[in-house]
This record gives C-alpha cells, sequence and structure tokens, in this order.
C-alpha cells in the first residue's frame, strides 16, 4: 500500500473528527477501524456538547471543553458545506436537574469552584423548582431546582458520525473496515501498521481507538491508563416537540424520539443491558417530566466509555514512539470541533497549543485513582 502522511487507528467520533481536520490541512489520511467488533463508544453518547461541570480540580479541561463548543458552529457549517449534511447543532443552553437539595447544592458547589478558578468568563445559574418550570414548562415536581449553563448544547450523534465519514471521503480520507490492528512497528521513516494481511506504511501515527489504546500504546512501549465505563441508553417512539434545551437525564432529539440516559457502571467489558438500570433511568426521566410516564420505549443499548485515571483527555506524542500522538476522551461529541480544528494542526505542527501539556500522560505518575468525567 502506498505510503501515507498520517494513519488513525480508530473509525469513531474522535478518529474521524481528527482525520478531518488533518484532511482539512491538505494531509494524506489513512483511518483502520476495526468495525463492530470493536467497543464503540460512539455508539453510546448522548450527543450533548457539554461545558457545564467538566474540568473540576483541571482548569485547563475545563477552558478546552468551552474553547470546544465555542469552535462548533464552525465544524458544523464547514461539514454541512462538504457533505451538505446538517448535524442539527442547538446550543441554547442546557440543565443539569436535580432531585435533591443535597444534590443540587453540590452540582452549584462545583461550578462555584470551577468559576472561582479560570480567568475566562464561566457563566451559570442555579434555578430553583418555580423559577425553572418557567424556563421548562411540564417539569416534575420531584425535580428540586438545576443548574443552567448558558454554554451547553447538542447535535445528533448519528448525523454527526455520518457526516464525519462523508466528509473525509470528500477530503480523500482513505477508510479500511475490519482492519483490527495485529502489530505496529517503527521503522526508518515512520511506521508499520499490520492489520491482518494488510500492511499499511505511515509516516506519523495516531491512536484514537478508544479503550484500544491500551493495547495499541502497549505495542510501543507506554502505558495508556484507561477503563471503560458502561452506559445504558433509552430511546422512546416519536412524540410532540415539548423540550427544546438539553438536560443531563433527558434530551429530544430533531427526530422527536426522546433519550433518556447518564449512567455510569464499573462492569468490566461488559456492555450489556441490565433492567435494573433501565429500570432506574426510565424512573428518574418521569420524575423529570411526567408526560414520559405513558411513552413506549422503542430501543436501548449499552456501551463503554472511556475515562482516564482524571477523567480528562490524553493528547501525547509518545516518547518511545516520535510520530505517534495518542488522542483519547471521554467527551468524544463536546470536543469533535475542538480535535478536528484545535488538535489536528497541533499533531500536523501547524499549530501550537501551549495547555496540551495538561493533557500529558506524564501526570498519571504516581497513578491517581479513577475518577467520571463529570
Amino acid at each position: 500500500m502506498q505510503k501515507t502522511d498520517y494513519t488513525i487507528i480508530g473509525g469513531g467520533l474522535v478518529g474521524m473528527a481528527t482525520a478531518y481536520g488533518l484532511a482539512l490541512l491538505g494531509q494524506r489520511v489513512t483511518v483502520l477501524d476495526e468495525g463492530d467488533t470493536a467497543f464503540r463508544a460512539a455508539r453510546g453518547n448522548f450527543g450533548l456538547l457539554w461545558v457545564q461541570g467538566k474540568g473540576h480540580g483541571m482548569g485547563a479541561y475545563a477552558q478546552w471543553t468551552q474553547a470546544a463548543v465555542g469552535l462548533w458552529p464552525r465544524l458544523a457549517a464547514l461539514l454541512l458545506a462538504d457533505t451538505g449534511i446538517d448535524v442539527q447543532l442547538r446550543q441554547p443552553g442546557g440543565f443539569q436537574l436535580c432531585l435533591s437539595e443535597a444534590e443540587l447544592a453540590d452540582e452549584a458547589r462545583v461550578l462555584q469552584e470551577i468559576q472561582a478558578a479560570l480567568d475566562v468568563d464561566y457563566p451559570f445559574q442555579v434555578l430553583d423548582n418555580t423559577e425553572l418550570r418557567t424556563r421548562l414548562p411540564g417539569i416534575g415536581p420531584q425535580v428540586v431546582g438545576a443548574c443552567y449553563s448558558p454554554l451547553d448544547g447538542h447535535v445528533n450523534p448519528l448525523k454527526l458520525l455520518h457526516a464525519l465519514y462523508a466528509a473525509c471521503r470528500q477530503r480523500n480520507v482513505t477508510v479500511l473496515n475490519g482492519a483490527k490492528v495485529d502489530d505496529i512497528r517503527q521503522v526508518a521513516g515512520g511506521f508499520d501498521i499490520r492489520a491482518g494481511s494488510r500492511r499499511v506504511p505511515s509516516e506519523r501515527l495516531v491512536l484514537a481507538a478508544g479503550l484500544g489504546n491500551r493495547a495499541l500504546g502497549a505495542m510501543l512501549g507506554h502505558e495508556v491508563p484507561l477503563q471503560p465505563s458502561r452506559g445504558q441508553i433509552l430511546v422512546t417512539e416519536r412524540i410532540k416537540p415539548f423540550l427544546h434545551y438539553p438536560t443531563t437525564y433527558v434530551r429530544q432529539t430533531d427526530e422527536g424520539t426522546v433519550q433518556l440516559g447518564d449512567s455510569a457502571e464499573r462492569v468490566g467489558f461488559d456492555d450489556r443491558t441490565s433492567v435494573a438500570v433501565m429500570s432506574q433511568i426510565a424512573a428518574r426521566a418521569v420524575a423529570c417530566f411526567p408526560q414520559l410516564e405513558h411513552v413506549r420505549l422503542v430501543r436501548a443499548w449499552g456501551s463503554l466509555r472511556v475515562l482516564s485515571p482524571d477523567g480528562a483527555p490524553i493528547y501525547e506524542e509518545l516518547s518511545a514512539a516520535p510520530g505517534c500522538f495518542v488522542v483519547s476522551c471521554h467527551s468524544g461529541v463536546t470536543l469533535a470541533a475542538a480535535h478536528a480544528l484545535s488538535l489536528a494542526p497541533w499533531i500536523a505542527g501547524a499549530k501550537a497549543l501551549p495547555d496540551v501539556s495538561s493533557f500529558s500522560l506524564q501526570r498519571f505518575t504516581p497513578m491517581s485513582e479513577v475518577a467520571h468525567a463529570h
């Protein structure tokens, strides 16, 4: 196979956003996609562009997230121009709904601490039930209040992944499906990647395979500490539009279906659904919006999301394998615009990112305890 400038291992949202960003810079890019046998985090996301609460205790992550959502209108416009696909970007702000006074106080404290730690504006409001009802008619009486951030939003994640693939094809990115990487060798002038019977020579390499980055990093002499967190999502039948803002528990899509979710379980690599958790998700959704009580559920699934020890992204050029970059994160939708428009230029050497060192693997020495990204 002809040598490529960049080979990206991983055909999910992180890999495809990075591939698109490199292609925008005129780089020759090949994506190796393992296929449906992979633990695809992309199929378990909620479609949120979420600033609220991200980066508590790590200001660089809070600022990176805020910058990412600021870049989203540009990414959506580029994808629409390249493909004609509207990813349904909406940024009206979002609500973290709270079902107890203690939960509301804790959420408010986290946002206040993030706000105090940043040099940039970090707007939010704490609303009681009465104030919330004026913003979200139909909210249930069990919801004591909410934290609102005007920076939050959402997209249609299926349309986003479809648009990234279509845009990459438009920009001459080669995507090889069913390509599970068996070996990576450093050679003169780059890397030799083996995927079954395929041999892919590449000048540079990007590891964007989600949980698979752990094994890929080990092939090149680096520990990439990632753990799975199972999330389960329920989807209802299409109903009349009633929810025009995203929330962390309930989100109505542009097609009228309603997504219910926000579970996080430590169950290893088990990506199945469970009745107990699905019941909790459904009960919480009905508590938030009682009108959902008699709406039919049409789909349910579980998926494994990617967590680093502190919940923040990992971006690094490997010291033992110069020219190979690790890109791992929990929030592939929220950060997609930053990956395409900021991180990809940094990988290509076309842009400096002063704060990227904050996301280095070096911060995990000594290892810290795994924590949820939120």
